[in-house]
């Protein structure tokens, strides 16, 4: 991180003295610690996945939905001992997984405190919940460490990636980093009720602009027709989205059935939402709470 290589952006500053393109400086940076019932079912089971939404993103998406800590990089800074107790506390208060939302920007200290809590009990399997924006050496660096990569595939081409993630190598990077967590994980199944394994999200978008086809074609094809998919319903146009000439509505029913039939006669497995499960549910831990909020008092 004193040239700071870690993403493909690869932005070159010494974190030690200032923030990234990420926003993000040498410190673990947070907004929540909850327990999050909104995951795929294996990753939340009944008890919640144990969920870390960490501050700061390498992309610029038009329509992100969580703009106030990630591009913004809202959110409190905390120590790796902090951290290592915030994993320790989640898998206390029931976690099935640990879910590390957004973590690369702070890998190094995720993966000193996790060596922390790991030497205090913690056996939760590892999440990384990520936008597959990553470098694939990066990637290899932390082989062994992740039991699951939830990953997402925005868009099949370049150009659309660049009009709406502000990135002009999207699919380029995102597609080689999937064929790497699939090297590295496998397609997603559960072991004696623990998850390991890849799993690819995909946000469906107005007017088809994510290339839904094409990006299914890439999971069955290119990774394996065993990798599942999850397949997200839940766009809303904010932000600059509003007023985009594509994108500046929410999906139809239509829309999202015309990707679901594509699913389904490719005969792959994973999930859909009904408008029942777009509601989100979410668990404080009051340990974790209190110890933002103290930090929070502080500054």
């Amino acid at each position: 991180m004193y040239r700071c290589d870690l993403c493909p952006v690869k932005c070159g500053v010494n974190r030690y003295q200032q923030v990234g393109k990420c926003g993000i400086g040498a410190a673990p940076k947070l907004m929540a610690a909850l327990l999050h019932f909104g995951e795929e079912p294996p990753i939340s089971g009944e008890s919640g996945a144990g969920t870390i939404f960490f501050s700061g993103c390498n992309l610029r998406c038009t329509y992100c939905q969580n703009m106030n800590f990630s591009q913004r990089a809202n959110g409190v800074e905390v120590t790796v001992e902090q951290l290592a107790e915030i994993f320790l506390n989640l898998q206390n208060h029931g976690a099935k997984t640990l879910n590390l939302v957004t973590p690369t920007p702070h890998l190094l200290p995720i993966i000193k405190a996790l060596s922390i809590a790991k030497d205090e009990g913690f056996n939760l399997p590892i999440v990384y919940n990520t936008s597959s924006y990553e470098s694939v050496e990066t990637l290899k660096l932390i082989d062994g460490i992740v039991d699951v990569y939830l990953a997402d595939l925005k868009y099949a081409d370049n150009e659309t990636g660049y009009r709406y993630s502000g990135v002009k190598d999207y699919y380029t990077v995102a597609s080689a980093a999937l064929i790497e967590m699939y090297r590295q994980v496998g397609a997603f199944k559960e072991f004696d009720g623990r998850p390991k394994g890849l799993i690819v999200r995909h946000l469906v978008l107005p007017n088809n602009v994510g290339g839904s086809e094409k990006v299914l074609d890439f999971v069955f094809y290119c990774l394996s027709p065993k990798v599942p998919i999850s397949l997200m319903s839940q766009y809303n146009p904010l932000f600059d989205a509003k007023s985009d000439e594509l994108i500046g509505r929410k999906i139809t029913k239509e829309e999202y059935e015309m990707v679901i039939n594509l699913v389904t006669k490719l005969d792959m497995d994973g999930w859909i939402q009904t408008d029942e499960k777009k509601k989100v549910t979410v668990k404080a831990v009051p340990w974790t709470y209190k110890i933002i909020e103290l930090l929070r008092s502080r500054t």
